[in-house]
């Protein structure tokens, strides 16, 4: 094990199983996780609340899913809620932060992880479908930011994680729309970050690769096979680094490219 794999293991040791004397890294904090009714999103849910904090799980279309998470939470003495809300909405990321803030209180914790993505080529991709990704994809990710950080620097006290992709390196599968809103996220994470670090605030993305959820293309025995490391990626791991990241107060303005080596930097 490296040295950056160590350290990282070490914190996610000390922040999840308590295996240090200190309390758990966001005891008292409010964590808002988008995009967390299955898959990755419930992975990084379960981490920051493992790590101590009050979960708003967020969801678009998977009510079900997310109320079924809230159980599996609050069975583990863990305080969450469920939220649901239109990402495609301009109107729906004020609501939505409003909503938590109403009922669990300030967010500390912000992790955009919700997406849209459609398989096509790039001759396939019209103006509304290209308009309706960049709208879930990067205004809605912008819209929650700007929600928050006012309370964030007030407080002294803020983590804005952007769930981003390989994509925005390599192109990717899905789509030109898709890989170009996932892009436009590393520029409005290096932006904001440099805007609000003398208030305490982080703001970084984790670029994941293959991982294996339900966007996994079909053909994932064949990707696997282009992984250096031989395998996709589990939710797991993304929410292990992920967690690292966020309890980090010395890290921002980065992002993280987490793909078992496919695309070296």
């Amino acid at each position: 094990m490296g040295p950056v794999a160590a350290l990282i293991a070490g914190l996610y040791s000390r922040v999840v199983t308590g295996s240090s004397s200190a309390p758990a890294a966001l005891d008292g904090r409010v964590a808002l996780v988008t995009g967390a009714s299955g898959g990755i999103g419930a992975a990084l849910c379960r981490s920051v609340s493992a790590a101590g904090a009050t979960v708003a799980v967020g969801y678009g279309r998977g009510r079900d899913a997310a109320e079924s998470l809230v159980r599996e939470l609050a069975n583990g003495g863990r305080r969450a809620a469920a939220f649901g809300a239109d990402m495609g909405d301009p109107e729906a990321p004020a609501r939505l932060v409003a909503e938590v803030e109403g009922e669990l209180g300030s967010i500390d914790v912000l992790i955009a992880n919700h997406g849209h993505a459609r398989r096509a080529t790039y001759d396939e991709v019209d103006a509304d479908a290209f308009d309706l990704t960049l709208a879930v994809n990067l205004r809605a990710p912008f819209l929650l930011a700007q929600q928050v950080l006012g309370g964030m620097r007030e407080r002294g006290f803020g983590r804005i994680l952007f769930v981003s992709s390989l994509a925005a390196f390599r192109g990717g599968m899905v789509g030109p729309d898709y890989a170009a809103s996932k892009a436009g996220l590393h520029g409005l994470t290096f932006f904001l970050a440099s805007r609000v670090a003398h208030d305490g605030v982080t703001v970084n993305a984790i670029a994941p690769g293959f991982v294996e959820t339900a966007m996994l293309p079909e053909e994932a025995a064949e990707l696997a096979t282009t992984v250096p490391i031989g395998r996709v990626g589990r939710p797991e791991e993304v929410s292990e680094l992920a967690l690292a990241m966020v309890t980090n107060a010395y890290l921002t303005g980065h992002v993280v490219p987490l793909d078992g080596g496919s695309h070296p930097r």
